[in-house]
């Protein structure tokens, strides 16, 4: 029911009800009278009347389809951020539809050759430049124990990344945390030298660590997570463990001291293994050594180093808490 009052002159307005009504049914007729001021003209908008950059919808959750390297596809938990560039002069842009579009893709599996098809409807949809689409999600693998023939899932923390600018290029990236262990060199030194010169047992300090790699996938190729994971061991070899009995606990003693790493050799052990595949036209590795001996981390970035391409600008230490 609607009520009327006089107004200050002297004409009735109406009272607007506080209810909702389950049972309204919505016309096309009054679907189109709805409002929409993220497409009004220029003159509506606040502050400069400059372009945006990034614009759009971050961490929206679904379940979506992976395909690993080998077996059946998998289903995973993804935080999805989409952005689109604004030119000067737009108010705005219909933020539910980089959500509506990218559910159309919901029941597609996945790999990083995906983003690229999404993102030029992204393009069309909103009438935009430049787009921009990320997946991020955890990825597990079975991985074997080192002597107990036992297996585990470890997982890791990923993220399938995509770009496209107003020339058309595209590019894909795969993001990868690698957690591996470190033992320190100059700590197994010191303590073998306590024992060989005073008969002192020393034990060298080592620690939980963690590599960020983001590995640009060159054009007309392809790359999977379980082949950059590949990299990383090959590179660093003292994954950490899943499974562990006391022999496995002994191997990775061993293990560690066969493949003793500063931080700096982390990085550079790296680069070499994935400089050397032709896939990935570019990287940015970034490691963090959550050192035992101190109350602050060792840290190091390194990137490939090609002209235009991803450079060295890593602040985001924290993050690699492991």
């Amino acid at each position: 029911m609607m009520t009327t009052s006089p107004d200050n002159s002297g004409s009735s307005s109406e009272t607007p009800m506080r209810i909702y009504d389950k049972n309204f049914q919505i016309t096309p007729a009054y679907r189109e009278s709805l409002p929409d001021m993220q497409n009004s003209d220029g003159s509506q908008i606040k502050g400069a009347n400059v372009p945006i950059l990034q614009v759009g919808s971050s961490n929206f959750r679904l379940p979506l389809r992976y395909q690993p390297r080998d077996g059946a596809p998998i289903t995973l938990e993804t935080a999805v951020t989409g952005t689109v560039s604004l030119a000067a002069g737009h108010k705005g842009i219909n933020m539910s539809r980089i959500i509506r579009r990218f559910y159309e893709f919901a029941n597609h599996v996945f790999t990083v050759d995906t983003l690229p098809e999404i993102l030029r409807c992204y393009k069309e949809e909103l009438g935009s430049t430049e787009a921009r689409l990320r997946l991020v999600f955890n990825y597990p693998m079975l991985q074997p124990s080192l002597r107990s023939q036992l297996a585990g899932y470890q997982y890791y923390r990923c993220a399938y990344e995509s770009t496209v600018n107003g020339q058309g290029r595209e590019r894909r990236f795969i993001h990868f945390d690698y957690v591996y262990s470190s033992a320190c060199p100059c700590s197994v030194e010191l303590a073998e030298h306590a024992r060989e010169k005073r008969n002192i047992f020393g034990v060298p300090h080592s620690q939980r660590s963690k590599a960020r790699v983001i590995a640009e996938i060159a054009p007309s190729t392809t790359c999977t997570i379980e082949e950059i994971q590949t990299r990383c061991l090959a590179a660093l070899q003292t994954e950490t463990q899943v499974m562990v009995k006391r022999e496995d606990e002994q191997a990775f003693a061993e293990l560690n001291g066969a493949y003793v790493k500063f931080v700096e050799d982390a990085a550079r052990q790296l680069f070499k293994e994935l400089d050397a595949d032709p896939r990935i036209a570019d990287f940015q590795i970034a490691c963090a050594h959550l050192e035992s001996l101190h109350s602050h981390d060792a840290v190091a970035v390194i990137n490939k180093g090609i002209a235009g391409g991803l450079d060295a600008n890593f602040s985001d230490f924290a993050n690699l808490v492991c």
